[in-house]
């Protein structure tokens, strides 16, 4: 089956690979970098399974720039661009995805798209309402940065927002290029599928939220956090996982997701979505009072990563809070060999390490890595148990 798939982020590119095992894909960019880097056997993203299939000499993959060339004669075309959440709309920016739909439709108007970029509840209907087809369907991915292509090896669930032969082929696809037995499908009305998507992962803000805010009064209180987390956690319906603290919750999909849900809610009463949201600000606002309060000259900044074996800088936790420690007349060192500048907004960006630590009294780090063993003792991290 001859596949395209549009965007070569860590969603788009996952599902290329995946699905590249048994089929035809093309996966299309506008990034030139990428399409080479793809077309050359090499991840342009950080994932180490992304960049061992590329070297498998059955993937039946290419990249390219031109999107008119590479649907022709496709059964299948995936949309994996970014929807940015627009704070002035109060909504997802979606007129990448709109363009590339009228366009494809205009290639080949009997082609099957796929849309995998968070969207708005009713988003889909508007869009078959518009162009006058049916051939058109959401379908929501749940991946973790750094681990995508495995999460699709190994997916949790498959979640189709139609109810079609198209949908089951789909998910034919998925479930066949997967490494997991018995996975989980389940098909649904377009609303809701889009609604599924918005609220698993306001779930996890919300979670995430609950024990930074459990940690804040642990911290504020000079208790142990680590032990109440352990206690709390041997609840089973809580659960052991996904408990450990950090400067807030950041990333390509949470800090947008969580704020399109609230969008969504209008005039239905709501306070859990809108507290969520608050929270993040809150920590963040709390952690920056007690970093100050210390009153050291140099505060050094470990890394701009939301979470390890990341390079996604995207809404990070702490780019925030370190934008709040300028604000509040603090000194910073940045070290961050992912950059090449010397400097961003009266930050200075240090790239060795060594005269990093050295010139850091005192070094934040949202997730503790072994390089800091050394320097453990002027290292403020909330990172108790080792993981993201």
């Amino acid at each position: 089956m001859r596949i395209v798939v549009v965007g070569a982020g860590y969603v788009g590119l996952s599902l290329a690979v995946l699905l590249a095992q048994r089929n035809e894909v093309i996966c299309v960019d506008k990034s030139k970098s990428k399409i080479d880097a793809i077309n050359n056997k090499k991840s342009p993203i950080k994932d180490d399974d992304i960049s061992r299939f590329l070297q498998r000499s059955d993937l039946r993959l290419s990249g390219t720039e031109y999107l008119k060339s590479a649907v022709k004669n496709a059964e299948f075309v995936i949309l994996a661009t970014p929807t940015n959440f627009n704070d002035e709309a109060n909504s997802f920016d979606t007129s990448t995805i709109e363009t590339l739909v009228a366009n494809i439709l205009r290639f080949e108007p009997e082609i099957c798209i796929v849309i995998k970029s968070t969207v708005p509840v009713g988003f889909i209907e508007k869009l078959r309402t518009r162009h006058e087809t049916t051939n058109i369907m959401f379908s929501p991915e749940f991946l973790r940065e750094g681990k995508a292509l495995h999460d699709n090896l190994f997916p949790s669930r498959i979640i189709i927002g139609d109810k079609s032969l198209n949908a089951k082929r789909f998910a034919d696809l998925l479930v066949q290029a997967s490494e997991k037995k018995d996975v989980s499908c389940l098909f649904t009305n377009a609303r809701e599928a889009e609604a599924i998507k918005l609220f698993a992962n306001t779930f996890l803000a919300m979670r995430i939220a609950f024990f930074n805010e459990l940690d804040s009064y642990s911290f504020a209180q000079n208790m142990d956090t680590e032990e109440i987390i352990k206690g709390v956690c041997l609840d089973p319906r809580i659960g052991d996982h996904y408990n450990n603290p950090s400067f807030g919750y950041g990333g390509y999909c949470l800090p947008k997701d969580t704020k399109q849900l609230l969008s969504a809610f209008g005039g239905i009463p709501q306070k859990l979505i809108n507290a969520t949201v608050e929270s993040n600000s809150t920590r963040i606002d709390f952690l920056a009072d007690e970093i100050i309060n210390k009153n050291v000259r140099n505060i050094g900044v470990y890394r701009l990563g939301m979470k390890k074996d990341s390079d996604n800088f995207r809404e990070s936790s702490i780019k925030k809070l370190m934008k709040l420690l300028v604000d509040k007349g603090g000194s910073i060192i940045l070290y961050e060999p992912e950059m090449d500048v010397s400097s961003i907004r009266n930050v200075y960006i240090e790239q060795n390490l060594a005269a990093f630590k050295k010139a850091s009294e005192l070094i934040i780090a949202n997730r503790f890595a072994s390089e800091l063993n050394d320097v453990r003792a002027k290292v403020f991290t909330r990172d108790l148990f080792n993981v993201n």
